[in-house]
């Protein structure tokens, strides 16, 4: 399958005009970049009633208990067991990287950050997963017709943000350091999850990964001295709560996992071009946040990065002729089957004149 230049061309010929994604993963595409993009506002608004890391803690809480409890009723013994070690390797990653670590990271850092920065600082997210994928995995690499769409993708998310630049260069050191250790976090996950090459399902690898991002959360909350005595209980407490821990916590991670297992950790991360567009209009729509007038200019120029990532699975290949884009099969098939069929009617109507003598 040709899709974009950084992923692995396997033995099979590829269709003509095939697209960035299919109809399945652009799916899962499509839900966790809402999910998650919800997230931030949901996030600001339960931080009023929540110290942060508990905040992500009952967060885990939640939908560890709910998936888990789906995924004991729904899954056998053999599909729930993790029986290698790529098993153990994908729920560490999944669990303590992807989904603890990142999400502490983020909530700790937005106390020194703005949300702006924040979501710039995770928007490098899709950059730096090339970087690990080229030390860590041999099939998944970034070409230059690549980079110039991702360019443009962070390019667009500065533009719909559109942060001063006393918030971006300047300000807290920290605040920024943190959200950028969060997202290293994010990506090295993603990639260690395909490398590890689990036999679980991602659903039973969240499962898992889960209780392992809420102990580990909770282990950093009482280390930074957070009680559950400052949260207030209020109504729009519990919505904020729910969200984060149905919507972002189960069902985001439910379709960017899936997502990922279908088409890689470099394609899978470029949800965190559209996560702070959705959060954006999101802000906009519930905070009564300012949406800044390059913000148009911004969801264009993320468009027209998209537009020049797929047009890697469609514009090569519209412009060879159709013989070059015949499968070379030889290669791929046993050398009884590799004669034309000439020699093959030959060798058939040599063995037929034989067997008459």
């Amino acid at each position: 399958m040709v899709t974009l230049s950084f992923q692995s061309v396997p033995a099979w010929c590829p269709q003509r005009g095939e697209p960035l994604m299919d109809r399945r993963a652009a799916s899962f595409f499509v839900l966790s970049s809402l999910f998650f993009g919800g997230t931030f506002v949901a996030a600001k608004a339960g931080l009023e009633y929540f110290p942060p890391l508990l905040f992500v803690a009952l967060r885990f809480d939640v939908a560890a208990v709910l998936l888990g409890g789906y995924v004991l009723l729904t899954s056998s013994r053999e599909e729930l067991l993790p029986t290698t070690r790529g098993d153990l390797l994908g729920i560490l990653a999944t669990g303590g990287l992807v989904i603890g670590l990142s999400n502490a990271l983020l909530f700790v850092g937005q106390q020194y950050a703005t949300s702006a920065v924040g979501a710039i600082v995770f928007s490098l997210n899709p950059i730096l997963t090339p970087v690990f994928a080229a030390v860590l995995l041999s099939n998944e690499r970034l070409s230059v017709h690549g980079a110039v769409g991702m360019g443009l993708g962070l390019l667009g998310v500065i533009l719909v943000v559109s942060p001063d630049s006393a918030s971006l260069l300047g300000g807290d050191a920290v605040g920024r350091a943190i959200l950028f250790a969060g997202a290293i976090s994010a990506a090295l996950g993603a990639v260690l999850i395909r490398r590890a090459n689990a036999t679980l399902s991602s659903t039973v690898r969240i499962a898992w990964g889960l209780p392992l991002a809420a102990a580990l959360a909770h282990g950093l909350s009482a280390f930074a001295g957070e009680s559950p005595g400052a949260i207030r209980w209020t109504t729009e407490a519990l919505l904020a709560l729910g969200y984060v821990s149905i919507f972002a916590g189960i069902l985001a991670y439910l379709a960017y996992f899936a997502l990922l297992d279908s088409t890689g950790a470099i394609h899978a991360n470029l949800i965190f071009y559209v996560v702070p567009v959705i959060s954006t209009l999101g802000g906009w729509a519930l905070l009564d946040e300012q949406l800044a007038p390059s913000a148009v200019f911004g969801f264009l120029t993320i468009f027209a990065g998209f537009a020049i990532l797929g047009s890697e699975s469609v514009d090569l290949r519209s412009r060879l002729p159709a013989r070059v884009l015949e499968c070379d099969l030889s290669a791929h098939l046993p050398a009884t089957m590799q004669s034309g069929p000439d020699e093959h009617g030959a060798l058939e109507q040599e063995s037929h004149s034989s067997q008459t003598d």
